[in-house]
């Protein structure tokens, strides 16, 4: 155990980048989550449930109008190709699209905005994460989570829960800004797209159908399950997520590494290691603050406790993942997400109705044992060849 440690110590030392995705993941994370357990606090898990659907709502719009994917955008930029403002313009006018359709349909200009915030922030941060300015990566993370703070809570005290998105959607205003000027650097060449194409179709296939089971579940649990109990399953995500953030830094840091082809072993190994960690103090400790501080939702707690086994298989997927995108092999991670929503959605609506919460949590981690064990056996097989 020291000598991991130390390994640690060393390469944290050695990697700036790392350093300031991490510092400015898990405060901005820290940040998310008080906000986010403050509001949960505040409300029935009814009302939580609600603006939780909603949101969901945002996200989708978000999936689908991220035609030219975070993760084609960060490759490409890594290697130097310049065709940021070609996927901005196919991504943005989908995003107005979007924004309209919600607005009218469903009468909710605070989702539509929220959409449109959603895809921005993706946009932008593939960038600068493909450029690996870490930094100005860290400043813009940690000024939308702020603002995040700052006018949800302001504009809930201010409007009650009608309030609470609309501060969400202003807070990626910074996002805009930059946008503006990255969309201004580069030419707008479609031709661009053609020799990429399968890639950037592989890669938009896997985001929608990873980003799907983010957002899916939560638009199967309210009209199935009641908002209820999307309220109970939505604070367990919460926690879930929140035990994955340090994972979530190690693949922002790796993926346009593995890109340019670098090599680094130690932080795939401390990464496992953290989960490791991780999980134990998921199962023993988590249960008893959920207890704690949110005695109205009861269901949540055997919850956190089961999806915090996902945290280990979750993080093995993560460097694999990380690996075959930078290699542009992006057909395995695909298969992974297509299978994962269909065992998702499945699962979710066979389970859901007969076990709640915690048959809910027991997809999630089998989504995460199945895309690591996946990734696993291609690694070694293309080895193998």
């Amino acid at each position: 155990m020291k000598n991991t440690l130390k390994n640690f110590k060393d390469s944290l030392i050695g990697k700036k980048g790392l350093l300031s995705i991490g510092f400015a993941d898990i405060v901005g994370s820290a940040i998310s989550g008080l906000f986010w357990l403050y509001i949960a606090s505040q409300l029935n898990p009814d009302v939580y449930g609600e603006i939780i659907y909603f949101i969901s709502i945002a996200g989708l719009a978000q999936l689908v109008s991220l035609v030219g994917s975070s993760n084609a955008l960060t490759v490409y930029t890594a290697k130097n190709v310049k065709i940021q403002s070609t996927l901005f313009l196919i991504s943005i006018s989908a995003a107005a699209i979007s924004l309209a359709i919600i607005t009218i349909f469903l009468n909710r200009l605070d989702a539509g905005l929220l959409a449109v915030g959603f895809i921005v922030f993706s946009l932008v941060n593939s960038v600068i994460l493909g450029k690996k300015l870490f930094v100005k990566y860290a400043k813009l993370i940690l000024s939308q989570k702020i603002l995040t703070l700052i006018l949800g809570l302001g504009l809930y005290f201010v409007f009650d829960v009608y309030g609470i998105i609309y501060g969400l959607a202003l807070s990626y205003i910074p996002h805009l800004v930059i946008f503006v000027k990255e969309f201004s650097r580069t030419k707008i060449d479609f031709a661009l797209l053609k020799p990429r194409k399968g890639f950037i179709i592989n890669n938009y296939v896997m985001s929608l159908t990873a980003g799907l089971g983010g957002t899916i579940d939560k638009l199967i649990i309210a009209p199935v399950l009641g908002l209820a109990l999307l309220g109970n399953y939505s604070l367990a995500l919460q926690m879930f997520t929140m035990m994955m953030v340090f994972s979530a830094v190690v693949y922002k840091y790796l993926l346009p590494s593995d890109a340019s082809g670098e090599s680094n072993k130690k932080i795939r190994q401390i990464a496992l290691v953290i989960s490791i960690i991780i999980t134990i103090l998921g199962v023993t400790v988590l249960p008893n603050v959920i207890d704690w501080l949110f005695p109205k939702y009861v269901d949540a707690t055997h919850a956190i406790q089961i999806m915090s086994l996902g945290v280990v298989p979750g993080t093995i997927a993560i460097l694999y993942s990380s690996k075959f995108l930078g290699m542009e092999k992006s057909k395995f991670v695909m298969i992974t997400k297509l299978v994962s929503l269909g065992v998702l959605i499945g699962g979710f609506l066979y389970f859901g109705p007969i076990y709640g919460t915690i048959g809910l949590a027991w997809i999630i981690v089998t989504i995460s044992a199945w895309e690591a064990i996946f990734l696993f056996t291609m690694d070694r097989t293309l080895k193998a060849s």
